[in-house]
């Protein structure tokens, strides 16, 4: 019996090449609020057996990934949560509050193993794109759904797994932008990532 297997994008532009008529595909929309709903909506309705959230992401000048790579994401952090001061931002991990799941760190994807088809990264998730506030060191790419992605599987215990392609180096000349080749790359490594879940 073939694993149902359901992926979520944020926009149609990042699933235009894919095609599988076993595998079902919805959007999200842009931002962490939309893909929230979202995945808590897909799980409830579909109840699939692996969830895979698949789009680009900015790429941090001090990471060693270039345009067109495609990664999975072995962690997520909500990097502009918090609050500014006269001295400017803090996360709210320094706030140290009692919360069910912590937010404040990197949620973790448990089910990445060693013999994954892509490399693994850690990435930050904003609504923000390019903030210049938040702390970039601990991730290598940013995107805008991942975190709450991260946080709904978690909750509700839904097998699931994070895959971007890098479109663009995180600045502000978004000429520099490929989203052609991310796209089509993003396709390729999404098709190498069913193909180990189904062996």
């Amino acid at each position: 019996m073939k694993q149902k297997i359901t992926i979520l994008f944020p926009t149609r532009t990042e699933s235009r090449f894919f095609d599988d008529p076993d595998v079902t595909v919805r959007y999200t929309g842009v931002g962490l609020t939309a893909s929230a709903y979202a995945t808590a909506k897909t799980i409830r309705e579909l109840h699939p057996d692996i969830l895979i959230l698949a789009g680009i992401a900015g790429a941090y000048p001090h990471s060693d990934l270039k345009i067109g790579d495609t990664v999975l994401v072995s962690a997520e952090h909500e990097a502009d949560l918090g609050f500014f001061y006269d001295d400017g931002f803090r996360h709210i991990s320094d706030m140290r509050l009692d919360m069910e799941l912590d937010t404040a760190r990197f949620l973790t994807c448990p089910y990445l193993t060693p013999d994954m088809p892509l490399p693994a990264v850690r990435s930050n998730s904003m609504n923000a794109a390019i903030a210049p506030f938040v702390n970039t060191a601990e991730a290598d790419i940013e995107n805008m759904e991942g975190s709450a992605f991260f946080y709904a599987c978690l909750q509700e215990k839904q097998p699931f797994f994070e895959i971007r392609s890098v479109s663009n180096v995180v600045n502000t000349d978004h000429k520099a932008w490929n989203y052609e080749q991310s796209v089509r790359n993003l396709t390729e490594g999404i098709r190498k990532l069913i193909d180990y879940l189904r062996k």
